[in-house]
């Protein structure tokens, strides 16, 4: 595995063990069965998300990021969020704690064993439930948050993410059943050496709840101008608070995000030709064309007007 980031440990107390290689192709099989084809779809009665890919990819896929656990039993990705990047596949897991942008491309794909990944949603509110259980002596502050944990993939995990699917695919009151494994695994990763941090996803005034909500302000209002000392209000914070724990945890200025922000949906409505280059640059902001040009080429690499057919794989 090739990262920047600090690892983390995702075990529990003594517990050390790696997958089993026959455990990762079972739950590849079942996860299959639940994407026939390279796309990403979501499983009836269930907010879990399958994405599948046969092929690896030289261009980049740029996205949002969603708080949720991440499982790939097969194949490889590399992701690029701010100045961070990480490589997760077999052996590894990722949790995302808050909404950031990322630069994504799989590495390890084919036809035969093509990259799957099993998305599961993290809920705050059923984090803050499970806090009560696991923290019955009051939650836990942590110094150490931020929006991607990365580390070994935990055995016991895994057998936790088959047993899920088998209750699906075999329609076993999976109203019922799905969202006790899915807390089951939560309640792993709250007992975990960085379990202090990932609570903070379910703090309602933890500096983690408050930049969220900032993230959220401003995936809603990306076109308008952003100021800081009302972003920083509206969060509860200072603004020289603010501005360092959202650095912190997104590697980002609120700026820097916003700009991201734009240009990602510049892109969109260019691809999906649904706006011109100009009009495109008006929609998300910009007030100069040939700004958001520079921008767009220094960005993404390549000039609006050459851009090609956008691919969306998680």
């Amino acid at each position: 595995m090739n990262t920047n980031l600090p690892l983390t440990n995702f075990y529990l107390g003594s517990e050390h063990r790696q997958p089993e290689y026959t455990d990762l192709q079972y739950l590849s099989k079942l996860l299959s069965r639940y994407a026939p084809h390279d796309d990403h779809f979501y499983i009836p009665k269930t907010d879990i998300q399958i994405v599948r890919s046969s092929h690896t990819d030289i261009e980049k896929t740029y996205m949002l990021s969603l708080p949720s656990v991440c499982i790939v039993p097969q194949g490889c990705k590399m992701v690029n969020y701010g100045e961070a990047s990480f490589e997760y596949g077999e052996t590894t897991m990722v949790v995302y704690a808050a909404q950031v942008p990322l630069k994504v491309n799989v590495t390890k794909a084919s036809e035969d064993a093509p990259y799957l990944c099993m998305v599961i949603p993290i809920e705050p509110s059923r984090i803050h439930d499970l806090m009560l259980k696991v923290f019955p002596n009051g939650f836990p502050k942590s110094d150490n948050t931020r929006a991607v944990y990365v580390g070994k993939t935990q055995s016991k995990i895994i057998k936790s993410a088959i047993r899920m699917m088998e209750f699906i695919e075999q329609q076993e009151s999976v109203d019922l059943l799905v969202p006790l494994m899915i807390d089951e695994i939560l309640i792993r990763l709250l007992r975990s050496p960085v379990g202090a941090a990932i609570a903070q996803i379910g703090i309602q005034e933890s500096h983690a709840s408050k930049i969220n909500k900032a993230i959220d302000w401003i995936n809603e209002h990306f076109m308008e101008t952003i100021k800081i000392e009302e972003l920083a209000k509206r969060s509860g914070m200072s603004v020289s608070a603010f501005h360092t724990h959202f650095k912190k945890i997104t590697t980002l200025s609120p700026l820097q995000f916003q700009k991201i922000q734009r240009l990602e949906k510049a892109r969109e409505l260019i691809r999906k030709q649904m706006a011109d280059i100009s009009s495109a640059a008006f929609k998300v902001g910009y007030m100069s064309p040939t700004q958001f040009s520079r921008e767009y080429r220094r960005y993404f690499g390549i000039a609006p007007s050459k851009d090609g057919v956008v691919t969306n794989f998680y």
